[in-house]
């Protein structure tokens, strides 16, 4: 997925009221820029980082800037955005990225199945038309060498863990996606540790029958393509 425009590159200043953040760009002008990511972001908005920025110039828009990518002081580049993993999963179906994909000749956004009340990111069709079930999860909290979902407690995330689950039991294909927006990390698990209810969803899920993938992204200043499967270790 390549930025429809070029990047503003800035240096942190602050991450506030979850929607905002305050970035220095390299004329030392200040401006507030969205931040489209309501989690808690731990060690993706230290004050300092240097950061990329979009731009818009629709006038009906509060902000201007949206705060898209982040750079570690270690080098590590952060996917920002939790709304770019539904587009950079749409892209890698399209180019048949794992094997999971490879049977898929078709696909829809925002399904919710017969039957259900929750609502899926996609629903995957195969040619014989069986359909699969897939909800995407943003990852970008790194600790101890390794990622972990969420980073805050997340009651609607276990819920769609529930509901795939049983989905699965009842013999349909069923998947959740970690995207994996941060380059610095290679493998992903449960933040038990934050929030149990949540890894007690998962692994109830897991033994049903639902099937979690680990997808790593390759990030650079203009680009974000995942371009891997990674372990996801329960």
């Amino acid at each position: 997925m390549q930025f429809t425009t070029p990047l503003l590159r800035g240096k942190l200043i602050r991450r506030y009221k979850r929607f905002l953040a305050d970035v220095e760009l390299p004329d030392g002008t200040e401006v507030t820029a969205h931040c489209p990511n309501t989690g808690g972001m731990t060690g993706c908005a230290e004050p300092g980082y240097e950061v990329w920025l979009s731009h818009s110039n629709n006038p009906k828009r509060k902000l201007a800037y949206t705060w898209e990518l982040a750079k570690t002081h270690e080098g590590h580049f952060i996917g920002i955005n939790t709304h770019a993993a539904n587009a950079l999963v749409a892209e890698a179906i399209d180019n048949k990225v794992i094997d999971l994909f490879t049977p898929v000749v078709e696909w829809k956004r925002e399904v919710t199945p017969p039957g259900s009340d929750s609502r899926f990111d996609f629903v995957l069709r195969h040619s014989n038309g069986q359909a699969r079930y897939l909800e995407v999860k943003s990852v970008t909290l790194l600790q101890h060498g390794r990622g972990y979902f969420p980073d805050a407690v997340t009651i609607r995330g276990a819920k769609h863990c529930d509901t795939l689950g049983n989905l699965a039991a009842q013999g349909v294909p069923t998947t959740l996606a970690f995207c994996i927006q941060h380059s610095g990390i290679n493998s992903v698990s449960i933040a038990e540790h934050i929030d149990p209810d949540y890894g007690k969803a998962v692994r109830e899920a897991r033994d049903k029958g639902m099937e979690i993938i680990a997808l790593g992204c390759e990030i650079n200043e203009q680009n974000i393509t995942i371009n891997q499967a990674l372990p996801v270790i329960l």
